[in-house]
C-alpha cells in the first residue's frame, strides 16, 4: 500500500514538473561572433545573456558561439537573415556587405576620441538612424544595439610614424568602399581577406600591415607575426547587434520588450568596458616586449582624411549622411 502511494506521488510530481516546464517554455537562442572570449564581443554577449535571462525569468537563454564557430561575419549575416542564427554582433564594416551605407561607421577620424565613441554609440538618435537604415536597405534582420571594440590601429613588422610610412605597403582592410578609398589616399595598397586569414598573411608577407583594435591584436596573437603596434587611431571599431526577423516576428510584445531592454545594456555599457579592455591589453603587450609606437603623427593622416568625410558620407547615401551628421553633433 505504501509502495503504491509512493509511486502515485512520484507520478504526480513528474506531471507537475512537466506542466511547470511547459508553462515556462524555456528556449535557447544562438548568439554568434567571430572573436574569441575575453573581447568586446564576449562582453556584449554576456551583458545581453544575463539581462535577458533576468527579464524573462529564465525562459530565454542565450548560447554564445564565439571564435567564428558559425562562420566569419559575412557568412553569419546571411545566416541571421535566413533565420538560422538568432542573434549576432557584427562589425559595421562587414555590415556594409549587406547594407553599403553602413560603411559610414568606418569613416576615418569620424569620432574625435574615446569619449566621443562611447557617447555616440549610446546616443538614441544615432541608434534610431542605424536601425532605420538597416530596416530600409536590407531584409531579414534588425539592429537592436550598438557595440565597440575600441579603435583601430595599424600593426606590422615596421614602425609607422606618419602617413608617409605606409606608402606602397600592402594593407589588409575590411571590404568597404570607405577603406578602399582611404588607404590608397594614404598611398597604400588594399588587400581584402577574411579575418581568419590575417595571421598567416602577415606571416607569409601576403600583406605588410593589418589594422584592428589592441585587444583583438592581443587575443588573436597577431603580435607574433607583426610585433610593432602603431597607435594610429584612424577608425572606430564599431559593431552592430542583430536579431533575425524570423525570431523577431515570432516573439510576443512582452518578449520583444525584454530583448530590446537586454540589448540596451550593450549600447550603454559595452563600449566603455571595451576601451577598458584596450588599456589592459596594451599593458600586457608592453610587458611582453611588443613595440608600441604611440607618437604617430595623426595630423598627417587627418590632413588627407578630413576632406573625404562629407564627400564619402554623401556618396554612400542619405542614411549615411544623416548618421555622420548625428555622430558629429554628439558632444
Amino acid at each position: 500500500m505504501i509502495a503504491r502511494s509512493m509511486r502515485g506521488l512520484a507520478v504526480l510530481s513528474a506531471m507537475l514538473f512537466v506542466t511547470a516546464a511547459g508553462a515556462q517554455e524555456v528556449k535557447h537562442y544562438r548568439f554568434a561572433y567571430d572573436q574569441p572570449r575575453n573581447t568586446g564581443y564576449s562582453i556584449a554577449g554576456d551583458l545581453f545573456a544575463d539581462k535577458l535571462k533576468e527579464l524573462s525569468k529564465g525562459t530565454m537563454i542565450i548560447d554564445q558561439y564565439p571564435g567564428a564557430q558559425l562562420g566569419q561575419e559575412p557568412q553569419v549575416l546571411q545566416l541571421v537573415k535566413a533565420g538560422d542564427v538568432e542573434f549576432a554582433i557584427i562589425s559595421s564594416a562587414n555590415t556594409a556587405t549587406i547594407s553599403p551605407q553602413a560603411g559610414v561607421m568606418s569613416l576615418h577620424f569620424l569620432f574625435r576620441d574615446e569619449n566621443h565613441v562611447v557617447k555616440g554609440l549610446a546616443d538614441p538618435r544615432v541608434f534610431e538612424a542605424l536601425k532605420t537604415m538597416i530596416d530600409e536597405t536590407t531584409q531579414g534582420l534588425h539592429v537592436i544595439a550598438t557595440g565597440s571594440q575600441g579603435v583601430r590601429h595599424m600593426y606590422s613588422r615596421r614602425e609607422i610614424h606618419n602617413v608617409g610610412d605606409v606608402k606602397g605597403l600592402k594593407v589588409r582592410v575590411q571590404a568597404t568602399a570607405t577603406e578602399d578609398l582611404m588607404f590608397p589616399a594614404y598611398g597604400a595598397q588594399t588587400v581584402h581577406m577574411p579575418f581568419g586569414s590575417v595571421y598567416t598573411s602577415l606571416q607569409t608577407g601576403v600583406v605588410d600591415v593589418a589594422e584592428n583594435s589592441i585587444n583583438v591584436y592581443l587575443v588573436n596573437k597577431h603580435y607574433e607575426v607583426a610585433p610593432v603596434l602603431n597607435i594610429t587611431e584612424h577608425e572606430a571599431n564599431n559593431a552592430l547587434v542583430f536579431i533575425s526577423d524570423k525570431l523577431w516576428q515570432s516573439l510576443s510584445a512582452e518578449q520583444k520588450g525584454w530583448v530590446q531592454a537586454a540589448a540596451n545594456e550593450i549600447s550603454t555599457k559595452e563600449p566603455q568596458k571595451a576601451f577598458d579592455l584596450e588599456r589592459t591589453a596594451a599593458d600586457k603587450l608592453k610587458k611582453m616586449g611588443v613595440k608600441i609606437v604611440d607618437n604617430v603623427d595623426k595630423k598627417s593622416f587627418t590632413a588627407i582624411a578630413d576632406p573625404y568625410l562629407d564627400k564619402l558620407a554623401k556618396e554612400l547615401g542619405p542614411h549615411a549622411e544623416k548618421i555622420k551628421n548625428l555622430i558629429r553633433s554628439v558632444n
